[in-house]
């Protein structure tokens, strides 16, 4: 250990797990994803950043996993939220390997777990809009790819707020 850990200004424990998030933005390459660095211990590259605060501490911290569990002392909460966000990860991967269908319009659609998901042009704008199920998608995307994200990221919302 070293870094923030050494410093007895600091508070080591009783810390609180605020947020979760991956660095890594989507469709982003591992060469061009800017890495953090662990506020606490000082290692670099932390791809999952732990925001951590403390009533006794004037600012919230970016740390890393471990030091995330042994300040808040909680060992299961930040691994479940960094496999969590892992997990979503490497669904968006698999998701933009997948063979869409092409409709008698055009169109590309996929069926997947019981959805039915559709890319269209929008005649006035020329951007793309997706269909899920029968939930029209709001925003406009300039690529049919971006559009696919955009349909991923809505199947994502369906499913954590169903």
């Amino acid at each position: 250990m070293g870094f923030r850990w050494s410093k007895n200004s600091i508070p080591h424990k009783g810390w609180v797990l605020i947020d979760v998030y991956d660095v890594r933005e989507e469709g982003q390459s591992v060469s061009k994803t800017s890495y953090e660095q662990c506020m606490m211990c000082n290692n670099e590259k932390i791809r999952f950043v732990h925001v951590v605060s403390h009533l006794d501490y004037p600012e919230s911290l970016k740390v890393g996993c471990v030091c995330a569990e042994k300040m808040t002392n909680d060992y299961v909460n930040p691994k479940k939220k960094e496999r969590s966000l892992r997990n979503k990860a490497q669904r968006r991967n698999n998701w933009l390997k997948k063979e869409w269908s092409i409709s008698k319009k055009g169109n590309h659609y996929l069926k997947v777990k019981g959805n039915y998901v559709l890319i269209f042009q929008d005649k006035k704008t020329k951007k793309y809009k997706c269909l899920i199920n029968e939930t029209f998608g709001k925003k406009l995307f300039d690529t049919i790819e971006k559009a696919k994200l955009g349909a991923f990221n809505g199947l994502e919302y369906f499913k954590e707020n169903s």
